[in-house]
């Protein structure tokens, strides 16, 4: 199983995922501060000094070579390059070829799919470059707007979890749903080569 390093930015019909930089801390703070926008992630409204050190996280995510390694790219607009979301790649296991992705869009533009957009190239680096088995998404039950993004994607829903954790001072429940590598490219549509790069990271 090869490791990956994005060599280019990966493009799509409107968005351009690219790594991140110091220039990045505005659209970034917009989205981790932001109430509704992590309403149901695992964290609360970020400050501006917890914001800089995601931040520097993300400057560090550029390459998935071992298990528990994190692709964070952001995708900006081809016409401006204005940042509208935030995107992962989690290597989870190399014995069991497991990914997982996540995402998040800049308040100012929920609704318009870049999560979906912005996503997809993703599943092309999780199966055609790293070669895992299985990818899933897993969000809090209520976030209907998460579930059609995965669905839209191709992913199935495999598990309801009931109250499975408590979160915020409240017992949650969690989806979880996957997709196979054969099943990925079953449903692909064609589309324009997004530029894997080169391969795995010398």
């Amino acid at each position: 199983m090869a490791g990956y390093a994005l060599v280019e930015p990966l493009q799509t019909e409107r968005l351009r995922l690219r790594p991140y930089g110091e220039e990045d801390f505005d659209a970034l703070f917009a989205m981790r501060s932001n109430p509704e926008s992590v309403r149901y992630l695992y964290i609360e409204p970020q400050t501006e000094d917890e914001v800089r050190a995601t931040l520097a996280r993300k400057i560090a995510g550029t390459s998935v070579v071992v298990e528990g390694d994190v692709l964070a790219l952001a995708a900006e607009l081809r016409a401006t390059g204005e940042v509208v979301a935030d995107v992962i790649l989690h290597w989870v296991s190399r014995e069991h070829a497991l990914g997982e992705i996540g995402y998040c869009v800049h308040p100012a533009h929920a609704g318009c799919g870049y999560a979906t957009e912005a996503t997809r190239p993703l599943l092309e680096v999780a199966f055609d470059a790293l070669a895992l088995h299985r990818v899933i998404g897993r969000l809090e039950a209520r976030n209907a707007a998460s579930a059609r993004v995965l669905e839209k994607l191709g992913l199935r829903l495999e598990a309801h979890l009931v109250e499975n954790e408590w979160v915020k001072d409240e017992w949650q429940s969690e989806l979880v749903y996957a997709i196979l590598d054969r099943e990925w490219r079953a449903i692909r549509r064609v589309r324009r080569p997004v530029g894997l790069g080169q391969g795995p990271p010398a």
